[in-house]
């Protein structure tokens, strides 16, 4: 698995929206039961570039670390209401999370991080036709679409959900087959190759 930055403030028409992230919550709420959301924050983020920078710092360190800190980064904004478009959050949580913070903060400030997350961005785009997050797709760029439910929103307020195909761990089972079908897929046009 391969996981790519992919800033929609830059690629997908500008930063954070606070009016619809704060319906997008509602949905997530509903769609995963255990997670924890606090009320956004005053202190409203006007980027995420600093995020997408820390969490490919800690991925450049080892990947299953960078993995958990992306998760961790998440937490901060989502459950603790942490501004995770400054600078010192993110080094704050480094140093929270026991991560190297000498190699960390070198990555950090000297511009390598941005420049491969706008390169990820980038290719995300022009090359896969990225549009949104998350997009999950195969190694030949072939997207998996998972189900979810969709809001019916009119002046900015939920009017109707869509109907959940699953929810919180019941989602794990159709996660496994929608990847199981596209393994399947794959092994099937291998063999036809050969």
């Amino acid at each position: 698995m391969v996981e790519r930055a992919f800033p929609l403030e830059i690629y997908g028409g500008g930063p954070p929206d606070r009016t619809e992230l704060e319906l997008e919550i509602w949905l997530a709420a509903l769609q995963e039961p255990e997670a924890v959301f606090k009320p956004l924050s005053d202190d409203w983020p006007k980027t995420t570039l600093p995020a997408f920078e820390a969490a490919w710092c800690a991925s450049k360190l080892d990947k299953a670390i960078g993995h958990e800190f992306d998760l961790r980064i998440r937490k901060a904004f989502f459950a603790e209401g942490r501004n995770i478009g400054k600078r010192e959050v993110m080094l704050d949580l480094a140093y929270e999370a026991g991560l190297n913070t000498n190699h960390f903060t070198r990555y950090f400030d000297n511009g390598e991080a941005r420049a491969a997350v706008l390169e990820e961005g980038r290719l995300g785009k022009e090359v896969y036709g990225v549009r949104g997050t998350p997009t999950v797709m195969l190694s030949d760029g072939k997207k998996l679409r998972h189900q979810m439910a969709f809001p019916h929103i009119k002046e900015g307020k939920i009017l109707s959900v869509g109907k959940l195909s699953c929810c919180g761990e019941g989602c794990y089972q159709a996660t496994r087959e929608l990847f199981d079908a596209a393994i399947l897929r794959a092994a099937e046009k291998n063999m036809q190759e050969k």
